[in-house]
Protein backbone atom coordinates (compact mmCIF):
# COMPACT_ATOMS: atom_id res chain seq x y z
CA UNK A 1 0.00 0.00 0.00
CA UNK A 2 1.48 3.32 -1.05
CA UNK A 3 1.10 5.00 2.32
CA UNK A 4 1.16 1.95 4.57
CA UNK A 5 4.11 -0.07 5.69
CA UNK A 6 4.40 -3.65 6.80
CA UNK A 7 4.78 -3.96 10.54
CA UNK A 8 5.00 -7.24 12.40
CA UNK A 9 6.29 -5.74 15.63
CA UNK A 10 4.48 -4.40 18.66
CA UNK A 11 3.51 -0.74 18.71
CA UNK A 12 5.11 1.24 21.46
CA UNK A 13 3.32 3.57 23.83
CA UNK A 14 0.16 3.28 25.87
CA UNK A 15 -2.24 0.38 25.67
CA UNK A 16 -4.80 0.61 22.87
CA UNK A 17 -7.88 -1.02 24.33
CA UNK A 18 -10.01 -1.01 21.20
CA UNK A 19 -7.19 -2.22 19.00
CA UNK A 20 -6.30 -4.99 21.44
CA UNK A 21 -9.91 -6.21 21.50
CA UNK A 22 -9.94 -6.58 17.70
CA UNK A 23 -6.58 -8.34 17.77
CA UNK A 24 -7.81 -10.80 20.39
CA UNK A 25 -10.87 -11.67 18.26
CA UNK A 26 -8.62 -12.39 15.29
CA UNK A 27 -6.24 -14.47 17.39
CA UNK A 28 -9.16 -16.63 18.51
CA UNK A 29 -10.21 -17.14 14.87
CA UNK A 30 -6.65 -17.94 13.77
CA UNK A 31 -4.97 -19.70 16.72
CA UNK A 32 -1.26 -20.27 16.30
CA UNK A 33 -1.01 -17.80 13.42
CA UNK A 34 0.34 -14.27 13.42
CA UNK A 35 -1.33 -11.78 11.11
CA UNK A 36 0.64 -9.29 9.04
CA UNK A 37 -0.18 -5.72 9.96
CA UNK A 38 0.18 -2.95 7.39
CA UNK A 39 0.09 0.33 9.29
CA UNK A 40 -0.42 3.81 7.88
CA UNK A 41 2.83 5.74 7.89
CA UNK A 42 0.98 8.77 9.27
CA UNK A 43 -2.65 7.98 10.17
CA UNK A 44 -5.26 10.73 10.31
CA UNK A 45 -5.20 10.52 14.11
CA UNK A 46 -1.62 11.86 13.93
CA UNK A 47 -2.29 14.46 11.24
CA UNK A 48 -1.94 12.27 8.13
CA UNK A 49 -4.46 11.81 5.34
CA UNK A 50 -5.11 8.07 5.75
CA UNK A 51 -8.25 7.55 7.88
CA UNK A 52 -7.31 3.99 8.82
CA UNK A 53 -4.58 3.16 11.30
CA UNK A 54 -3.93 0.03 9.28
CA UNK A 55 -5.09 -3.26 7.79
CA UNK A 56 -4.21 -6.70 9.13
CA UNK A 57 -4.11 -9.69 6.79
CA UNK A 58 -4.51 -13.33 7.75
CA UNK A 59 -4.13 -16.47 5.67
CA UNK A 60 -7.30 -18.58 5.88
CA UNK A 61 -7.96 -22.11 4.67
CA UNK A 62 -11.65 -22.07 5.51
CA UNK A 63 -13.73 -23.20 2.48
CA UNK A 64 -10.78 -22.41 0.17
CA UNK A 65 -7.36 -20.81 0.67
CA UNK A 66 -7.81 -17.05 0.81
CA UNK A 67 -6.50 -13.83 2.30
CA UNK A 68 -8.63 -12.26 5.05
CA UNK A 69 -8.17 -8.48 5.34
CA UNK A 70 -9.41 -6.65 8.46
CA UNK A 71 -9.35 -2.89 9.02
CA UNK A 72 -8.38 -0.95 12.12
CA UNK A 73 -9.77 2.57 12.37
CA UNK A 74 -13.54 2.78 11.86
CA UNK A 75 -13.95 1.99 15.55
CA UNK A 76 -12.20 3.65 18.49
CA UNK A 77 -8.80 2.01 18.89
CA UNK A 78 -7.63 3.90 21.97
CA UNK A 79 -9.89 5.30 24.68
CA UNK A 80 -13.54 6.25 24.44
CA UNK A 81 -13.97 9.59 22.67
CA UNK A 82 -17.17 9.64 20.62
CA UNK A 83 -20.49 10.64 22.15
CA UNK A 84 -22.24 7.35 21.42
CA UNK A 85 -22.00 5.29 24.61
CA UNK A 86 -23.17 2.08 22.95
CA UNK A 87 -21.01 1.86 19.82
CA UNK A 88 -17.28 2.12 19.25
CA UNK A 89 -16.73 4.90 16.69
CA UNK A 90 -18.75 4.13 13.60
CA UNK A 91 -19.69 0.79 15.16
CA UNK A 92 -17.94 -1.42 12.60
CA UNK A 93 -14.70 -2.54 11.03
CA UNK A 94 -14.52 -3.80 7.45
CA UNK A 95 -13.26 -7.16 6.26
CA UNK A 96 -12.52 -8.47 2.77
CA UNK A 97 -11.70 -11.97 1.57
CA UNK A 98 -9.67 -12.65 -1.59
CA UNK A 99 -9.07 -16.04 -3.20
CA UNK A 100 -5.41 -16.99 -2.82
CA UNK A 101 -3.33 -17.75 -5.87
CA UNK A 102 0.34 -18.67 -6.10
CA UNK A 103 1.44 -15.48 -4.32
CA UNK A 104 3.16 -15.71 -0.95
CA UNK A 105 2.35 -12.13 0.10
CA UNK A 106 -1.18 -10.67 0.20
CA UNK A 107 -1.98 -8.42 -2.79
CA UNK A 108 -1.95 -4.72 -2.00
CA UNK A 109 -4.99 -3.58 -3.99
CA UNK A 110 -7.59 -4.73 -1.40
CA UNK A 111 -5.87 -2.49 1.15
CA UNK A 112 -6.21 0.45 -1.24
CA UNK A 113 -9.87 -0.46 -1.75
CA UNK A 114 -10.53 -0.51 1.99
CA UNK A 115 -8.68 2.78 2.45
CA UNK A 116 -10.83 4.38 -0.27
CA UNK A 117 -13.96 3.15 1.50
CA UNK A 118 -12.62 4.72 4.70
CA UNK A 119 -12.08 8.05 2.94
CA UNK A 120 -15.71 7.97 1.79
CA UNK A 121 -17.04 7.15 5.27
CA UNK A 122 -14.95 9.77 7.06
CA UNK A 123 -15.65 12.53 4.51
CA UNK A 124 -19.38 11.84 4.22
CA UNK A 125 -19.71 10.89 7.91
CA UNK A 126 -21.95 8.09 6.71
CA UNK A 127 -21.19 4.50 7.67
CA UNK A 128 -22.18 1.14 6.26
CA UNK A 129 -24.54 -1.52 7.59
CA UNK A 130 -25.58 -5.04 6.52
CA UNK A 131 -27.46 -4.89 3.22
CA UNK A 132 -25.84 -1.65 2.03
CA UNK A 133 -23.99 -1.49 -1.28
CA UNK A 134 -21.69 0.86 -3.17
CA UNK A 135 -20.88 1.10 -6.87
CA UNK A 136 -17.13 1.35 -7.52
CA UNK A 137 -17.80 2.75 -11.02
CA UNK A 138 -15.33 0.31 -12.53
CA UNK A 139 -13.40 -2.87 -11.68
CA UNK A 140 -12.71 -3.23 -7.95
CA UNK A 141 -9.11 -4.07 -8.87
CA UNK A 142 -8.05 -1.41 -11.36
CA UNK A 143 -5.25 -3.37 -13.00
CA UNK A 144 -7.16 -6.63 -13.27
CA UNK A 145 -9.74 -7.86 -15.77
CA UNK A 146 -12.85 -8.58 -13.75
CA UNK A 147 -16.62 -8.24 -13.95
CA UNK A 148 -16.76 -7.30 -10.25
CA UNK A 149 -17.56 -3.59 -10.06
CA UNK A 150 -19.44 -3.07 -6.79
CA UNK A 151 -19.45 -4.06 -3.14
CA UNK A 152 -22.24 -5.20 -0.85
CA UNK A 153 -21.95 -5.44 2.91
CA UNK A 154 -22.92 -8.15 5.36
CA UNK A 155 -21.84 -9.32 8.80
CA UNK A 156 -18.60 -11.29 8.48
CA UNK A 157 -19.76 -14.93 8.86
CA UNK A 158 -16.80 -15.90 11.06
CA UNK A 159 -16.02 -12.73 13.03
CA UNK A 160 -19.60 -11.55 13.57
CA UNK A 161 -19.83 -8.80 16.19
CA UNK A 162 -18.33 -8.08 19.58
CA UNK A 163 -18.27 -5.76 22.57
CA UNK A 164 -15.10 -3.79 23.23
CA UNK A 165 -14.15 -1.49 26.14
CA UNK A 166 -15.22 1.38 23.86
CA UNK A 167 -18.57 -0.08 22.81
CA UNK A 168 -20.10 -2.51 20.34
CA UNK A 169 -18.78 -3.14 16.84
CA UNK A 170 -19.75 -5.34 13.90
CA UNK A 171 -17.24 -6.82 11.47
CA UNK A 172 -18.75 -5.96 8.09
CA UNK A 173 -17.55 -7.99 5.15
CA UNK A 174 -17.33 -6.17 1.81
CA UNK A 175 -18.48 -8.75 -0.77
CA UNK A 176 -17.57 -8.05 -4.40
CA UNK A 177 -20.48 -8.25 -6.86
CA UNK A 178 -21.07 -7.59 -10.54
CA UNK A 179 -23.12 -4.68 -11.83
CA UNK A 180 -26.21 -6.75 -12.57
CA UNK A 181 -25.91 -8.50 -9.21
CA UNK A 182 -25.92 -5.09 -7.50
CA UNK A 183 -29.04 -4.01 -9.39
CA UNK A 184 -30.73 -7.32 -8.55
CA UNK A 185 -29.77 -6.86 -4.88
CA UNK A 186 -31.41 -3.42 -4.95
CA UNK A 187 -34.66 -5.00 -6.15
CA UNK A 188 -34.72 -7.46 -3.24
CA UNK A 189 -33.38 -7.39 0.31
CA UNK A 190 -29.62 -6.85 0.48
CA UNK A 191 -29.04 -9.17 3.44
CA UNK A 192 -31.15 -11.96 1.94
CA UNK A 193 -29.48 -11.57 -1.45
CA UNK A 194 -26.06 -12.06 0.11
CA UNK A 195 -27.34 -15.03 2.12
CA UNK A 196 -28.47 -16.59 -1.15
CA UNK A 197 -25.03 -15.94 -2.63
CA UNK A 198 -23.38 -18.01 0.11
CA UNK A 199 -24.19 -21.29 -1.66
CA UNK A 200 -22.35 -20.09 -4.76
CA UNK A 201 -19.70 -17.79 -3.23
CA UNK A 202 -18.74 -19.38 0.13
CA UNK A 203 -17.75 -16.88 2.84
CA UNK A 204 -18.14 -14.14 0.24
CA UNK A 205 -14.61 -14.87 -0.98
CA UNK A 206 -13.75 -12.65 -3.94
CA UNK A 207 -12.66 -14.48 -7.07
CA UNK A 208 -11.80 -11.89 -9.69
CA UNK A 209 -12.45 -14.41 -12.45
CA UNK A 210 -16.01 -15.31 -11.53
CA UNK A 211 -18.97 -14.42 -13.72
CA UNK A 212 -22.35 -13.06 -12.68
CA UNK A 213 -24.63 -15.31 -10.64
CA UNK A 214 -27.57 -13.79 -12.53
CA UNK A 215 -26.49 -15.97 -15.48
CA UNK A 216 -27.20 -19.11 -13.43
CA UNK A 217 -30.79 -20.30 -13.67
CA UNK A 218 -31.01 -21.63 -10.11
CA UNK A 219 -29.82 -18.34 -8.62
CA UNK A 220 -32.04 -16.30 -10.94
CA UNK A 221 -35.06 -18.37 -9.87
CA UNK A 222 -34.27 -17.88 -6.17
CA UNK A 223 -33.89 -14.12 -6.72
CA UNK A 224 -37.21 -13.85 -8.56
CA UNK A 225 -38.97 -15.83 -5.83
CA UNK A 226 -37.43 -13.70 -3.08
CA UNK A 227 -38.22 -10.41 -4.80
CA UNK A 228 -41.84 -11.46 -5.40
CA UNK A 229 -42.19 -12.56 -1.76
CA UNK A 230 -40.32 -9.81 0.09
CA UNK A 231 -40.21 -6.84 -2.24
CA UNK A 232 -37.28 -4.41 -2.06
CA UNK A 233 -35.61 -2.89 1.00
CA UNK A 234 -34.11 -0.07 -1.11
CA UNK A 235 -36.04 3.14 -0.48
CA UNK A 236 -33.85 5.54 -2.49
CA UNK A 237 -32.41 5.13 -5.99
CA UNK A 238 -29.93 7.53 -7.57
CA UNK A 239 -29.86 8.21 -11.30
CA UNK A 240 -27.98 10.75 -13.43
CA UNK A 241 -30.87 11.79 -15.69
CA UNK A 242 -34.14 12.71 -13.99
CA UNK A 243 -36.72 15.46 -14.12
CA UNK A 244 -40.38 15.67 -13.21
CA UNK A 245 -43.08 18.20 -12.56
CA UNK A 246 -45.80 20.15 -14.31
CA UNK A 247 -45.60 22.25 -17.46
CA UNK A 248 -48.65 24.09 -18.75
CA UNK A 249 -50.90 22.09 -16.47
CA UNK A 250 -49.50 18.77 -17.76
CA UNK A 251 -47.42 16.42 -15.59
CA UNK A 252 -44.26 14.87 -17.00
CA UNK A 253 -41.57 12.39 -15.93
CA UNK A 254 -38.26 12.40 -17.79
CA UNK A 255 -35.47 9.91 -17.14
CA UNK A 256 -32.61 8.09 -18.82
CA UNK A 257 -33.61 5.05 -20.85
CA UNK A 258 -30.66 3.04 -19.50
CA UNK A 259 -32.33 3.03 -16.07
CA UNK A 260 -35.90 2.38 -17.21
CA UNK A 261 -35.92 -1.39 -16.65
CA UNK A 262 -34.35 -1.13 -13.21
CA UNK A 263 -36.83 1.56 -12.15
CA UNK A 264 -39.67 -0.64 -13.40
CA UNK A 265 -38.45 -3.55 -11.27
CA UNK A 266 -37.96 -1.26 -8.29
CA UNK A 267 -41.47 0.16 -8.63
CA UNK A 268 -42.97 -3.32 -8.61
CA UNK A 269 -40.83 -4.37 -5.65
CA UNK A 270 -41.58 -1.21 -3.65
CA UNK A 271 -44.88 0.41 -4.66
CA UNK A 272 -46.31 -3.00 -5.57
CA UNK A 273 -45.67 -4.00 -1.95
CA UNK A 274 -47.25 -0.86 -0.52
CA UNK A 275 -43.94 0.99 0.03
CA UNK A 276 -42.74 4.32 -1.38
CA UNK A 277 -39.78 4.68 -3.74
CA UNK A 278 -37.77 7.87 -4.20
CA UNK A 279 -35.63 8.38 -7.30
CA UNK A 280 -33.06 11.16 -7.01
CA UNK A 281 -30.60 13.01 -9.23
CA UNK A 282 -28.40 16.01 -8.55
CA UNK A 283 -31.22 18.34 -9.53
CA UNK A 284 -34.51 16.57 -8.85
CA UNK A 285 -36.35 14.08 -6.65
CA UNK A 286 -39.41 12.12 -7.74
CA UNK A 287 -41.41 10.09 -5.26
CA UNK A 288 -43.67 7.16 -6.13
CA UNK A 289 -46.31 6.22 -3.58
CA UNK A 290 -49.13 3.68 -3.54
CA UNK A 291 -52.65 5.08 -3.28
CA UNK A 292 -56.33 4.50 -3.96
CA UNK A 293 -56.55 7.39 -6.42
CA UNK A 294 -53.90 8.09 -9.06
CA UNK A 295 -52.51 11.58 -9.19
CA UNK A 296 -49.49 13.89 -9.33
CA UNK A 297 -48.57 16.69 -6.96
CA UNK A 298 -45.66 18.80 -5.78
CA UNK A 299 -44.82 18.57 -2.07
CA UNK A 300 -41.97 20.60 -0.57
CA UNK A 301 -40.10 20.61 -3.86
CA UNK A 302 -40.56 16.87 -4.46
CA UNK A 303 -42.68 15.71 -7.39
CA UNK A 304 -44.93 12.93 -6.07
CA UNK A 305 -46.72 10.38 -8.23
CA UNK A 306 -49.50 8.48 -6.50
CA UNK A 307 -50.01 5.12 -8.18
CA UNK A 308 -52.99 2.81 -8.10
CA UNK A 309 -52.35 -0.79 -9.12
CA UNK A 310 -53.52 -0.16 -12.74
CA UNK A 311 -51.40 3.00 -12.96
CA UNK A 312 -48.37 1.15 -11.57
CA UNK A 313 -48.71 -1.64 -14.13
CA UNK A 314 -49.14 0.81 -17.01
CA UNK A 315 -46.12 2.87 -15.96
CA UNK A 316 -43.95 -0.26 -15.65
CA UNK A 317 -45.06 -1.47 -19.09
CA UNK A 318 -44.11 1.87 -20.65
CA UNK A 319 -40.69 1.79 -18.96
CA UNK A 320 -40.08 -1.79 -20.07
CA UNK A 321 -41.11 -0.95 -23.66
CA UNK A 322 -38.47 1.84 -23.81
CA UNK A 323 -40.80 4.29 -25.58
CA UNK A 324 -39.36 7.75 -26.12
CA UNK A 325 -42.59 9.44 -25.13
CA UNK A 326 -45.92 8.07 -23.96
CA UNK A 327 -48.94 9.60 -22.24
CA UNK A 328 -50.48 7.28 -19.65
CA UNK A 329 -54.18 6.53 -19.51
CA UNK A 330 -54.38 5.58 -15.83
CA UNK A 331 -52.48 8.67 -14.67
CA UNK A 332 -52.35 12.23 -16.08
CA UNK A 333 -48.66 11.89 -16.91
CA UNK A 334 -46.37 11.89 -19.96
CA UNK A 335 -43.30 9.69 -19.63
CA UNK A 336 -40.22 10.70 -21.65
CA UNK A 337 -37.07 8.59 -21.96
CA UNK A 338 -33.76 10.11 -23.03
CA UNK A 339 -31.32 8.03 -25.06
CA UNK A 340 -28.09 9.92 -24.49
CA UNK A 341 -25.79 6.90 -24.68
CA UNK A 342 -24.17 8.03 -21.45
CA UNK A 343 -23.75 5.26 -18.90
CA UNK A 344 -25.54 5.83 -15.63
CA UNK A 345 -24.74 4.35 -12.29
CA UNK A 346 -26.43 4.10 -8.92
CA UNK A 347 -24.81 5.85 -6.03
CA UNK A 348 -24.08 4.29 -2.67
CA UNK A 349 -26.88 3.17 -0.34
Amino acid sequence: MSEMEKNTGEESGQARMGMDAIGEALSRLYPGQEGTYYGAMIPASLGGKDPLDGVEVWESRSKMPHWHYVTYGFSELDGKECGDPDNSGYGFELTFRLKKGEETEPPVWPMNLLENLARYVFSAENGFAPGHYIDCNGPIALEEETALTALAFRKDPELGEMDTPNGHLVFLEAVAVTGDEMESLMCWDGVKFLEQMESFVPLGITDLGRTSLMDRSEFQAAWEEGMARDGSSTRYLYTDELDGGKQGGESFLRLGASRARLISLMLQARVGKGRPLYVESRDATVGFRPGDRAGAELRDGVFILILTEPALQELCQVLEAQKRSCRLEQLPLTVELTFSGQAEHPDEH
